[in-house]
């Protein structure tokens, strides 16, 4: 099949981007962040735009940027290791309750969410950590984090532990959906949580002094990078590593509490889960070949769709999502959108859209429907039809998901 990517560069490039946006919104501002990317010494062979990408803080959210003996930290963000997971259970629409409320109870009393006010209890947090996360803790992540906190004692203030199983804030959820066969799916999104974002800004801190230290001339400062053998780049490595296996813990650890939060509804007939399951992180950097040579491949908001992989591309709060498989296109780094991606920013949301926009918007869907969470409203993002279409060449349909309850923090 070919190439559905289109071909941008100006004046300044380096390297060409290839853009996957046919009949999507492409907003200048990520064509233009994508254009200062291309410039960069570090970048090998092209940058690859998913459908979903949109302005981003520090680099294009929907990029798959490639570099050679080097990696832009604020590129990999903030929420490292940000992801999906989504598990398929023995029930089916028929065994859920009439009234889908009680569910999305019980998962918001399983899993802590949300954010607290300053100086007030973090509902985001465990008070107390349950003694299966506190386990979890100690036999798998302890141990690099107290190396961590050796060089680096300011990671020390992070919610570690609190955090570890929890959901977060903006747009990350738990959902039940319903595939095409009517069976009843648990997806959820979310990441690294609080100590990702300290360990980030730490090392995009770092970047930038190494940056003005060798007086580089950077496009834009947020894409200032660590080579390797410089004095941060190791600690960096160590660090995003711990980080996305911290978020992927976090994923399992709600995955579980959600499971067993859902077998206490009344009504709710017992069931098995976890009959196929997938997690993929979209914020991260791997090491892999391509076009000849060994790079960092960092996915700021998407997805690894090698050959026959599975991937998750969820769309918003009131639209369809999809299980998919990779087609491994070398073009996209073997790569797809994490998601629908934004169409309006989260402020201009909020102008734009009403309450009563939000309830029309995410009818039928058992969810908050207050002025909170209108920033997260369908409206605020792209079609996720159109996304699914514009990358037809990187990824195929494997399930059609459509959400019933959405848990948002």
């Amino acid at each position: 099949m070919a190439s559905k990517a289109i071909q941008i560069m100006d004046e300044h490039s380096r390297v060409p981007v290839k853009a996957w946006v046919d009949g999507v919104l492409f907003e200048d501002e990520a064509r233009q962040q994508l254009l200062n990317t291309s410039q960069l010494p570090i970048v090998h062979h092209h940058v690859a735009a998913m459908p979903d990408c949109h302005w981003g803080m520090g680099a294009t959210v929907g990029s798959v940027i490639p570099t050679v003996k080097a990696i832009i930290p604020a590129a990999v963000g903030v929420d490292i290791g940000c992801g999906m997971m989504a598990a398929m259970t023995s029930l089916t629409a028929a065994d859920l309750p009439d009234s889908l409320k009680g569910c999305r109870l019980m998962i918001e009393q399983a899993v802590p969410h949300g954010r607290g006010r300053r100086g007030g209890r973090d509902p985001g947090g465990w008070g107390q950590p349950p003694e299966h996360v506190a386990r979890y803790w100690q036999q798998h992540l302890a141990g690099g984090f107290k190396s961590l906190c050796e060089r680096y004692p300011a990671l020390e203030k992070a919610k570690y532990l609190e955090h570890l199983g929890t959901l977060g804030t903006g747009n990350h959820f738990i959902e039940l959906c319903l595939d095409e066969q009517d069976r009843v799916w648990v997806m959820l999104h979310s990441g690294s949580r609080g100590v990702g974002n300290l360990i980030a800004n730490l090392f995009i801190e770092q970047a930038r002094l190494d940056m003005e230290r060798v007086q580089a001339n950077l496009p834009d400062i947020k894409l200032a990078y660590l080579s390797e053998g410089s004095e941060y780049f190791d600690d960096y490595i160590e660090a995003v590593a711990w980080a996305q296996a911290y978020a992927s813990a976090n994923r399992e650890l709600m995955m579980q509490a959600t499971l067993h939060g859902l077998k206490k509804v009344r009504g709710l007939p017992d069931f098995t889960a976890h009959l196929e399951a997938i997690s993929c992180h979209h914020n991260y950097v791997s090491h892999e070949h391509h076009f000849g040579a060994d790079c960092y491949v960092t996915r700021k908001g998407a997805v690894s769709a090698r050959e026959g992989e599975l991937g998750i591309i969820p769309g918003s709060m009131g639209a369809k999502s999809y299980i998919v498989r990779g087609k491994g296109n070398p073009e996209s780094f073997c790569s797809c959108s994490h998601g629908a991606g934004r169409a309006v920013s989260r402020q201009d949301a909020r102008k734009r859209f009403s309450v009563e926009d939000h309830i029309k918007a995410t009818k039928g869907v058992e969810c908050r429907k207050d002025k909170r969470v209108i920033d997260e409203t369908p409206m605020a993002y792209k079609d996720i039809d159109a996304v699914m279409a514009a990358q037809s060449d990187l990824v195929e349909v494997v399930h059609t998901l459509k959400q019933v309850v959405c848990v948002k923090g």
